[in-house]
């Protein structure tokens, strides 16, 4: 029996140790699972907050991309009415001018042209004057033209409406540019900042891979120790109720020897020896006095 239970006893300690090595694994799974959910948490976080800030960069990307479209409209409408206005404006010109085919452009072309002559060939003092009377006679005529066109009040007013249209057409063309090349920017730095959030996602899918690796390990653990408690448990059960068997088993064999002495005793008492105290104590635990 004795060899019996410190086999048992020996198989509780080991046991016992398997528990407490499983229970530390455990743990240490468990903070590790702990350390890896908050990592992915604070990375779910982060993700978060990009994919507002990049919402926010598209939603004004989209914003500055209406005023982009409005302005573009605006300054076409505007490049229309210049096109309308500066063809009434030509053909006010033409019912003004002569109808000699020459307008002042030309005329300017032609003086440009004399003067060249005038000073790159030695003429002679006919020819010069020649030259000097048709340049004179073309500027009187560029300069009558200029006379006519700016008396005439509808076409200084045709002018000034043109001229108004093609500064307003420049000041939209303007801010269309200035509104696309932001939109720009807010379309480059809302691309950036969404595939930084892709990169922040999958590090956080990472982290979530780890946490259930981590997780199931010290689930797989938790089991084990829980098999080796339950193990010790038996031992102890087992072991306590041979120790109580083997108990009893003494307390019989006690019992036995207890009786036949006590048995002599009385024999002996009755043939009329004098017994001691210890003697009669032992009479009296078996029951015969």
């Amino acid at each position: 029996m004795t060899e019996l239970l410190k086999e048992l006893e020996e198989k509780r300690k080991r046991a016992n140790s398997q528990a407490e090595k499983y229970k530390r694994l455990r743990n240490e799974m468990n903070q590790e699972a702990k350390k890896w959910v908050q990592k992915r948490d604070e990375l779910n976080s982060k993700v978060k907050e990009l994919i507002e800030e990049g919402n926010e960069l598209k939603e004004e990307r989209n914003k500055l991309n209406e005023d982009v479209k409005k302005a573009k409209e605006k300054r076409n409408e505007l490049n229309k009415k210049v096109r309308k206005l500066s063809n009434k404006l030509k053909k006010k010109k033409r019912e003004i001018l002569p109808k000699d085919g020459n307008s002042i452009e030309k005329l300017n072309k032609d003086i440009e042209k004399l003067e060249y002559k005038q000073m790159t060939n030695v003429l002679s003092t006919d020819k010069e004057k020649e030259l000097v009377d048709q340049i004179s006679t073309l500027r009187g005529k560029v300069k009558e033209r200029e006379r006519l066109l700016n008396e005439n009040v509808e076409l200084k007013e045709l002018s000034e409406k043109l001229e108004e249209a093609k500064e307003k057409a420049e000041e939209f063309h303007e801010e269309l540019s200035t509104k696309a090349d932001e939109a720009q920017k807010k379309h480059d730095k809302m691309i950036e900042i969404f595939n930084e959030a892709d990169e922040v996602r999958e590090k956080a899918d990472e982290a979530q891979a780890k946490f259930v690796e981590a997780k199931v390990e010290a689930d797989e653990y938790h089991h084990k120790h829980i098999e080796a408690v339950n193990e010790v448990q038996d031992y102890n059960k087992i072991i306590s109720g041979l120790k109580k068997k083997e108990k009893m088993a003494k307390k019989r064999k006690e019992e036995k020897d207890t009786k036949e002495e006590a048995e002599k005793l009385y024999e002996q008492f009755k043939k009329g020896q004098k017994l001691g105290t210890e003697d009669i104590m032992t009479l009296q635990k078996a029951g015969l006095l």
